[in-house]
C-alpha cells in the first residue's frame, strides 16, 4: 500500500474522503463497503460507501458498528466475522489480511483521523457554520424520525398487548419484535447524542488539559472556574460548540501572554495569573478570560488568532475591556443553537418614490394630502399605493402603515 496516498485523502473535501480512503485501501485488503463510525466529524459521525452485504436495499447500522468497537479498541484493528447489513460476513475478507497491510492500513487511518481531529480542535472557520448548519439539520431530521418511528412502535405493541387478539404465539414473536426494535431505536438515539454533544463539565475538563502544557515553565498562574451544577455542567453542549469555546479560549490565553507590553509607568508588567471561567444558560455557553497584566491587549490581536472569525460563524460574540494597569477581560459568548437569520426588511422592494408615498401614508394622510405633500398628482398617488400594497404583500393601507412603522420608515 502506498501510503503517499494520505496526501490525496486528506486534501479531499470532507464528502469524498471516505471513497478515496476505500480507494487506497483496495489494493491491500479486499472489501465491498467502508463504513466509518467516529466522534470527530458532528454533523456526520456515521458514513458508509460501497456496497454492503445483505439483501438488495440492505444498509450497515451504527449498532453493527457500535459492536465491533469494543474488539478493535484493544488492538487496534480486528479481522473475524460479524453481522453488517443484516448478514453475517467476514469484516475484511475470508482470508486473514496480511500483517504488513494491516499495519499500513491501520496508519492511513491514524493519518486521516489525526487531520479530522486537528480541523475539530482547530475550529476552523471555513467549514464552521455549514457543520454547525448541517448538525442541525440532522439533529431535527433524528429527532422527527424518533417520535415518528417510536409513536408507531408504541402503537403496535399496545395492539398486540390485547389480550382479545388470537394465536398467542405469534402475538408473542410480534412483541418481542417491537420491543426489540424500540430498544434499538432507543439506543441508536442515545449512541448518536454521544457521538456528537459532551456536557459542559467533560468539555471545560478537556479545555483545563490543553492550556496547563501551554503554562508550564511560566510564572503565571492557572484559575480554572469550571462551571457547577448551576453553571450548567451537566448541560450538552453540540460538538462545534464545545470545540470553538476551547479553540477561542487557548488562542486568548496565547494573546494574553504574547501581548503583554508595559503598563502606564512603561515599566513591564507581565502577566501573573490568568483566570478561565464557562456559564451555561439562557440557550449560550459564555466563556470568560482574565488575566492581570498591563491592560493593553487589544481585539486586532485576536483578529490575528480568528477568534472573531470563529464566533461569527457560529452567530457569537467577542467582548473585550481592558483597563490600563488593571488587567483584559475576554467574554466570548457562543449560541447552543444554530445562528438565527437576521430579519430581512420587507420594504427593501420599495423605490424611493413609494417610500416616500409610504411614509406619507404612515402618517395618515389621504391621497390628495400626499400628492399635495409630495408636489405629484393624486392618480400618480394612487398608483404608488397600489403598487406599495402588492409588493408589500399587504391588502390594506392599514396593514402598510403598520409595516412603515414597524421598519422605521416613517422618519422622525
Amino acid at each position: 500500500m502506498d501510503l503517499t496516498a494520505a496526501v490525496d485523502v486528506i486534501r479531499a473535501p470532507l464528502g469524498e474522503i471516505l471513497p478515496r480512503l476505500s480507494d487506497a485501501l483496495s489494493e491491500a485488503i479486499a472489501h465491498r463497503a467502508l463504513a466509518e463510525l467516529s466522534g470527530n466529524c458532528p454533523h456526520s459521525p456515521f458514513k458508509t460507501h460501497g456496497h454492503p452485504p445483505g439483501d438488495p436495499g440492505s444498509a450497515i447500522t451504527t449498532v453493527e458498528m457500535a459492536a465491533l468497537s469494543p474488539a478493535a479498541r484493544a488492538e487496534g484493528s480486528w479481522q473475524g466475522r460479524a453481522r453488517m447489513a443484516g448478514a453475517e460476513v467476514p469484516v475484511t475478507e475470508e482470508t486473514p489480511v496480511p500483517a504488513g497491510s494491516v499495519a499500513a492500513a491501520r496508519t492511513l487511518w491514524d493519518l486521516v483521523t489525526a487531520h479530522r481531529d486537528r480541523m475539530a480542535a482547530e475550529a476552523v472557520p471555513g467549514t464552521l457554520a455549514q457543520s454547525r448548519a448541517a448538525a442541525a439539520a440532522r439533529a431535527t431530521a433524528i429527532a422527527e424520525l424518533v417520535d415518528a418511528h417510536g409513536a408507531a412502535l408504541s402503537a403496535l405493541l399496545g395492539v398486540l398487548r390485547r389480550r382479545d387478539l388470537d394465536d398467542p404465539t405469534a402475538r408473542a414473536r410480534a412483541v418481542d419484535l417491537a420491543v426489540t426494535a424500540l430498544a434499538e431505536l432507543r439506543d441508536r438515539t442515545d449512541r448518536d447524542q454521544a457521538l456528537v454533544e459532551e456536557s459542559a463539565g467533560d468539555a471545560f475538563a478537556r479545555l483545563a488539559e490543553a492550556l496547563r502544557p501551554v503554562l508550564r515553565g511560566l510564572a503565571v498562574r492557572l484559575d480554572l472556574g469550571p462551571p457547577g451544577t448551576e453553571e450548567g455542567a451537566d448541560r450538552l453542549l453540540p460538538a462545534d460548540v464545545a470545540n470553538t469555546a476551547r479553540a477561542v479560549v487557548q488562542a486568548v490565553v496565547h494573546a494574553m501572554l504574547d501581548e503583554q507590553g508595559p503598563g502606564q509607568d512603561g515599566a513591564p508588567r507581565p502577566v501573573r495569573r490568568v483566570h478561565v471561567g464557562w456559564k451555561v444558560g439562557d440557550g449560550e455557553l459564555r466563556a470568560t478570560v482574565r488575566d492581570d497584566g498591563p491592560g493593553v491587549l487589544r481585539r486586532t490581536a485576536l483578529d490575528a488568532r480568528r477568534v472573531g472569525e470563529r464566533l461569527s460563524a457560529l452567530g457569537g460574540r467577542l467582548d473585550v475591556d481592558a483597563v490600563p494597569e488593571w488587567g483584559t477581560m475576554v467574554t466570548a459568548t457562543v449560541p447552543l443553537g444554530p445562528p438565527q437569520p437576521a430579519r430581512k426588511d420587507p420594504l427593501y422592494v420599495l423605490g424611493a418614490r413609494e417610500l416616500e408615498v409610504l411614509e406619507q401614508l404612515a402618517r395618515g394622510r389621504r391621497n390628495r394630502q400626499i400628492a399635495q405633500e409630495l408636489h405629484i398628482s393624486e392618480s400618480t398617488v394612487k398608483f404608488h399605493v397600489a403598487n406599495i400594497l402588492e409588493k408589500l404583500g399587504v391588502t390594506s393601507r392599514g396593514e402598510a402603515a403598520a409595516l412603515a412603522h414597524t421598519w422605521g420608515a416613517t422618519g422622525s
